[in-house]
């Protein structure tokens, strides 16, 4: 990790040189991608044509073999898991589509499964088909619930994929401060950046969360305060007890608090869930990414049994919104992580890991800080090694 962007923008030294090495097939495959797909700053132009996936592992076109250590954050269990792929074909051969206002057994499962193994009284669930849309639903609920409209978040926060605003209800929620802000949207600084604005002796996320709890009192109406309960692109975990403080200050002044779990749910943490680490549970929790086991784009938000409010109104309706296969595929996903013990095994190669990467870090000036949470990892590189020369 050499920053807090979710992606490098593919334009570095080192891809320059990557790009050299491929040979003319590939070239031309990456020529017509160019040609065809309209461009995007954090995913275009792309590093490599892939032809398979196997486990963690990528297969190109040339049949070079790419260990994936990022497979966007939903690949717990690697790619193709054959239990994933069996439970997608049997679903597709029985039920391969649901109508809105039918549901189907599957759906009604994974819905039931959910909320077993959510924390707290978290027992009511929706889908949609990506982390996006289930941030917009947890958002809309909050107002729902609250008849508030205002938000507060953090600067830089990834909530729902790469959009710069999120829709809600015809306004809308910056996530990177970039243009003007939209009435109701209020932001604090975020985990990795809570040092520089509040100093370095050992107060200073003891000082965000009264920050946090003094914009909750001065507005007075803030319907939710939505946060990842770890900064995941540059794996910050606050301090014991910071959460608990934001919690009790949501409590006190009747604002909802929702945890973005889309990258860090299901186990990869060393719990099933990050905020089961952190000392507060959220009103709503919003999971994605690996819900679908890698396959299959399914997304959810699980809430407050009390907070079933949206009977006259609508939180999101969707083509695929109880879609059995994607059911079936996050059905399989959480039944091979408890099965096979992960979250265990998680929290064991974690420490593992994290041993490894402090040992490459007391070796190599160039590595200033590494970080870990069960098996989600981040190191802070010095901007010297970039450079090509060394």
């Amino acid at each position: 990790m050499t920053g807090s962007a979710e992606s490098d923008v593919n334009t570095s030294p080192a891809r320059a040189r990557w790009i050299e090495g491929l040979d003319a097939g590939t070239r031309a495959l990456l020529a017509e991608d160019a040609e065809y797909f309209l461009h995007q700053a954090l995913s275009t132009p792309c590093l490599d044509v892939i032809e398979r996936a196997e486990g963690a592992e990528l297969i190109d076109v040339a049949g070079r073999r790419i260990l994936d250590f990022h497979g966007n954050s939903v690949h717990q269990l690697g790619h193709g898991h054959p239990a994933i792929v069996a439970a997608i074909r049997e679903e597709m051969e029985r039920l391969p589509f649901s109508p809105r206002r039918y549901t189907n057994r599957t759906a009604i499962a994974l819905a039931r499964k959910l909320a077993e193994i959510a924390p707290g009284d978290l027992r009511k669930v929706l889908f949609a088909p990506s982390g996006a849309a289930a941030i917009g639903m947890a958002l809309k609920l909050a107002r729902m619930a609250t008849g508030r409209h205002k938000t507060l978040s953090m600067w830089d926060s990834f909530h729902g994929a790469n959009l710069d605003v999120i829709s809600v209800g015809g306004e809308g929620i910056f996530r990177r401060g970039i243009g003007p802000l939209l009435p109701g949207a209020e932001h604090v600084p975020p985990l990795d950046q809570a040092e520089r604005f509040f100093g370095n002796d050992g107060k200073a996320f003891d000082r965000l969360a009264d920050y946090i709890d003094y914009v909750l009192a001065l507005e007075g109406d803030v319907a939710a305060v939505i946060a990842e309960p770890m900064r995941w692109t540059t794996v910050m975990a606050p301090p014991d007890g910071f959460w608990a403080a934001v919690r009790a200050s949501c409590d006190r002044h009747g604002t909802l608090l929702i945890f973005d779990e889309i990258p860090s749910g299901l186990g990869r943490t060393g719990t099933m869930f990050a905020c089961e680490q952190v000392g507060a549970t959220p009103d709503i929790l919003v999971l994605g990414k690996g819900l679908g086991g890698g396959i299959m784009p399914m997304a959810a938000i699980v809430a407050r049994g009390d907070l079933d409010v949206a009977k006259d109104g609508a939180l999101g309706h969707y083509t695929h919104e109880k879609s059995p296969v994607g059911a079936a595929a996050a059905l399989a996903t959480i039944d091979v992580i408890e099965k096979d013990s992960l979250v265990a095994r998680a929290r064991e190669l974690g420490a593992y890991g994290l041993d490894a990467l402090r040992a490459s870090a007391a070796k190599d000036s160039r590595m200033t800080a590494v970080r870990g949470l069960g098996l989600y990892f981040g190191a802070v590189v010095a901007d010297a090694a970039l450079d090509p020369g060394r």
